[in-house]
């Protein structure tokens, strides 16, 4: 008889879906899983399309003058994923021996392979603050004069949303102050804007006042803009020209791009304004699991809701395993389960989504 135990990762490889379990119908596992829409499909099969590496693709043009205005800074690159957003960044701002000053949940600390530390010889000092996000006077107590002694700290990177905090957004003023702390110190910034645009409409802000502190910042167009792949880092136009030598060393730069561009440019036309249906997803999620005894449930900013079941007397894991069994899916994530809202989760799901946990639960 087939286990009805999901898998674990023991190495390396991803691990496929286990034998016997049903398809999953309302996947709240992350915003990564989201398919690309008809409308999306249907421009990315007219994109007008050349060699990117060659610099002759129209519409990877069209994207990338399209997010740095965006993004109020003066050129982009095209990248193929935001892990390589991340890495080229800091590939290009540091250099070996240097230190980036980061959230210790960050996604470039625990989510990237140690990518800075082997590719670049980077350490990352690990700051502290509720939901992923250190204060200005946290900075401050970091920053250290120079020495022979210590290596030379030249990059404050932040995370907007913080994913692990719970995908909390950081105050503007916060960020003004904590680059204006960075720039006092002669310190670069970067943004890690994985899901930024969620923050933008959570907050109400133009992305370019949100990053206006930030010497570079990224979009990824495969979260909650449902794009199936890409992101875009924006900077000067030195800083872009030198990240497209890690882009072409890191094996990110491409060909007829333009396929994968125009689904991105789809995205930002009809996908941005509707993540505040993601977020009502999200409240009415944290709401239903509120009220089952013994949830611990943390109020979402944005679109993803961390909860804690061990009060209901069933742990994390076995609840995620049970929820798989009955066609939903859910995540672990710094020690909870992680429910992320997104294009392909309506709102009669997560109604069906709070039938299954509770029947669960129930079940002891």
């Amino acid at each position: 008889m087939a286990s009805t135990e999901l898998p674990h990762a023991t190495r390396f490889t991803p691990v496929r879906p286990p034998a016997g379990a049903p398809p999953v119908r309302i996947n709240l596992y992350s915003d990564t899983q989201t398919r690309p829409t008809p409308a999306m499909k249907d421009a990315m099969m007219r994109a007008e399309v050349g060699d990117e590496q060659h610099g002759d693709d129209p519409t990877v043009h069209a994207l990338c003058d399209r997010m740095a205005a965006l993004m109020g800074k003066e050129a982009a690159v095209f990248m193929p994923s935001g892990t390589m957003c991340n890495v080229a960044a800091t590939l290009t701002h540091c250099r070996p021996g240097e230190e980036i000053i980061a959230h210790e949940t960050a996604h470039i600390l625990t989510s990237e392979g140690g990518a800075h530390a082997a590719l670049g010889g980077f350490q990352i000092l690990p700051l502290k603050g509720a939901r992923g996000m250190y204060g200005p006077d946290e900075l401050r107590a970091h920053i250290r004069g120079k020495s022979r002694h210590t290596p030379t700290q030249r990059l404050v990177e932040v995370e907007q949303t913080a994913n692990i905090g719970g995908g909390a957004v950081w105050p503007k003023h916060v960020l003004d102050e904590i680059a204006g702390i960075a720039k006092q110190h002669g310190l670069a910034t970067h943004m890690d804007g994985a899901r930024l645009m969620n923050a933008c409409v959570a907050a109400g802000i133009p992305a370019s006042e949100m990053a206006a502190g930030f010497d570079s910042v990224w979009l990824d167009f495969t979260k909650g803009l449902g794009a199936p792949l890409g992101a875009v880092l924006c900077g000067s136009a030195d800083f872009i020209d030198e990240a497209w030598r890690w882009k072409q060393r890191l094996g990110g730069a491409m060909r007829q791009a333009g396929v994968c561009a125009a689904g991105c440019l789809h995205a930002l036309d009809h996908h941005i304004d509707r993540l505040a249906e993601d977020h009502a997803n999200a409240k009415a999620l944290a709401r239903g699991l509120a009220q089952m005894p013994g949830m611990k449930v943390e109020d979402p900013d944005t679109n993803l809701v961390f909860f804690d079941p061990s009060g209901t007397g069933v742990g994390a894991m076995e609840l995620v395993n049970r929820a798989r069994m009955e066609g939903v899916q859910l995540s672990m994530l710094g020690g909870r389960i992680r429910a992320c809202t997104h294009l392909d989760v309506t709102s009669g799901m997560i109604e069906e989504a709070l039938q299954v946990l509770r029947a669960a639960v129930a079940r002891g």
